[in-house]
């Protein structure tokens, strides 16, 4: 025989999701529910033909939503929760329905990422000032520092609070460095002008700007390409 029995539910789930991948991780909202009182040995659940859909008029804001999933498993525990009837633990039937979400790259590229580039890049022109005019190399980098402060504690100020750094705080800490590293090229050359040797330090300059503007290219790929395998 059967029996057929319908229930529907409504209510708000929560959950802790891993960010260390921000701005471009996935996630998985999963669904879990089954049985407290009755073991997979007396009750298995079954999936239907078409077990699982989703409304189509569905959306979640800064998230693509993926196509949802079903799948049934066996859930052993260690314990009989106290039950003496049971002369060992039992397995009950566990019912898991996930749905894969993401967030859009190139929105997220734009939105967050390219905006530490464009800081990056105007901390970069104080290799292209003559290193004579100290103040105004000084004032530029450290307005692209304190800049560069204001984004970050914006962005965290949006996330939860993580015991672990997101590859967007990585992405924050490379561009501290090229600054800071800045800065320290300006004050070295300063000296070589203050001296009247504006050849040198020019020279100094360039030289500076490639090799750490490489630096910096090459130490953001790693941080995503190594962020983004695991």
């Amino acid at each position: 025989g059967s029996k057929y029995m319908a229930i529907r539910y409504q209510g708000q789930f929560n959950s802790k999701l891993p960010l260390e991948k921000y701005p471009f991780d996935s996630q998985n909202l999963i669904v879990e529910f089954e049985d407290s009182s009755v073991g997979s040995n007396k009750q298995y659940f079954v999936p239907d033909e078409n077990p699982v859909t989703m409304n189509p008029e569905m959306t979640l804001p800064g998230y693509i939503l993926g196509n949802p999933t079903l799948t049934i498993a066996s859930k052993p525990y260690p314990t009989n929760f106290g039950d003496t009837s049971l002369a060992a633990p039992e397995p009950y039937s566990r019912v898991t329905v996930s749905v894969p979400v993401h967030r859009p790259a190139f929105t997220y590229a734009i939105k967050i990422i390219l905006p530490i580039f464009l800081v990056v890049i105007c901390a970069a022109f104080v290799f292209f000032i003559h290193p004579s005019f100290v103040e105004a190399r000084v004032g530029m980098g450290i307005t692209a520092l304190l800049t560069l402060v204001a984004l970050q504690l914006t962005s965290n100020s949006l996330q939860p609070e993580v015991d672990y750094l997101m590859m967007i705080d990585l992405l924050y800490f490379a561009a501290y460095i090229f600054v800071i590293a800045s800065l320290g090229q300006v004050v070295r050359t300063s000296w070589a002008a203050f001296r009247g040797d504006d050849g040198r330090a020019v020279r100094q300059d360039r030289r500076a700007f490639f090799y750490m503007a490489l630096m910096y290219l090459a130490a953001n790929a790693a941080i995503m390409g190594f962020t983004l395998s695991r």
